[in-house]
């Protein structure tokens, strides 16, 4: 009597955990394979928006540096010329 038991405990477990299978079943595959779309596509367009955002902060940060250089090298020319007529005239 005590297998009878088990074996009806096993086959109502079975059933059970089938039922419970079914209802909290993923939805289809074309629902399950949409959302994966539609969820790739969200994360792809938030990684394009950072990656665009950084290339910006770059690039405004290389012409800043690059402008910054400029006028280090247009002060640094004038500096030479200013030294440079000064070493002229104490020549004369």
């Amino acid at each position: 009597m005590k297998t009878d038991k088990v074996i009806l405990g096993v086959i109502g477990g079975l059933a059970a955990g089938a039922l419970m299978g079914i209802l909290f079943a993923p939805a289809k595959g074309t629902k399950t394979r949409k959302k994966i779309k539609r969820k790739s596509n969200e994360y792809a367009d938030e990684i394009k928006e950072k990656f665009d955002s950084t290339i910006d902060t770059i690039s405004n940060k290389y012409d800043t540096l690059k402008q910054e250089g400029l006028n280090l090298l247009n002060d640094g020319k004038s500096k030479f010329e200013k030294t440079r007529k000064e070493i002229e005239n104490l020549e004369v």
